[in-house]
């Protein structure tokens, strides 16, 4: 008996990297997979992989920046398997440039892609989970670079900050209802992020490390968890999460040199995000 037998999931650019990686695993706990991409032929090759292996899978050619690609994705759903359960939101690109070089139609792609893409697919089954009436769940794909920052990536680090603070008021909107929501930070080697690991990463830090952390997300092993963001890379597994520094009293008269003389006590000792150890 699978961890997901029964369920149904929708996983965005699906058709290789982490996407495939989730696809084939899911499938093999028993849940019905529907495969979306851009590219077919990539798509239906992890469609393919998935019957082979005795699972439940269909295909859908889409990309996921519009309104009417999100009801397309959720239909496509609907239509194969009769519903969902799940949906991960893993769809992305890079157009990396430091910010003094970053084109306009750069910065705009990347969080069409990210943040409005993770928009229109959730809405769309967000709704339709909660007709259905029995919950489900949900996980949209943030990054180290959203939370943490790296050079060369504000489009693709705003893109996923914004992912993550949709996530944050989502769970909010979805207890009422079931629907749990969860972040991942996912590290692999990728198509994606080939030329940005050292040949070490990418020998040990493949798609297939990450998506059990997945798995335990969607499946009840989570039990009711929400509103939580695990880092996953070929390493290490930790939840990332927003802490509160000391409070300094803003009484009246308060003036900037209070702040500079109190500056001390007020600020959080430097603990940078380890993401690669």
């Amino acid at each position: 008996m699978g961890l997901l037998d029964g369920q149904v999931a929708i996983i965005t650019g699906a058709g290789g990297g982490l996407g495939r990686a989730y696809s084939l695993l899911l499938a093999s706990e028993g849940a019905a997979v529907l495969v979306n991409d851009m590219n077919a032929e990539a798509a239906q090759r992890v469609v393919a992989e998935v019957l082979a292996a005795g699972g439940r899978a269909a295909a859908c050619i889409s990309d996921v920046t519009t309104p009417e690609a999100g009801e397309a994705i959720l239909q496509a759903a609907q239509q194969a398997f009769g519903g969902v359960d799940i949906l991960v939101n893993n769809a992305g690109i890079l157009r990396d440039k430091s910010f003094a070089n970053l084109a306009e139609e750069h910065w705009d792609a990347v969080l069409r892609v990210h943040l409005k893409g993770a928009f229109c697919v959730t809405q769309a089954v967000f709704r339709a989970m909660k007709a259905q009436g029995r919950g489900g769940v949900i996980v949209n794909t943030a990054s180290s670079s959203g939370l943490g920052g790296a050079f060369g990536q504000t489009n693709y680090g705003a893109a996923k900050a914004g992912v993550w603070g949709f996530s944050n008021c989502l769970a909010l909107e979805g207890q009422k209802y079931g629907i749990r929501v969860w972040t991942l930070c996912p590290a692999a080697a990728t198509p994606m992020t080939q030329g940005l690991m050292t040949p070490e990463m990418v020998a040990n830090w493949s798609p297939e490390r990450v998506a059990p952390v997945l798995l335990y997300m969607v499946s009840a092993l989570s039990g009711t968890l929400t509103n939580k963001t695990l880092f996953a890379s070929g390493s290490k597994v930790m939840e990332l999460k927003m802490v509160s520094g000391p409070a300094l009293p803003n009484r009246p008269g308060l003036t900037a040199r209070d702040l500079a003389d109190a500056a001390e006590a007020l600020f959080l000792p430097d603990a940078p995000l380890d993401f690669n150890g």
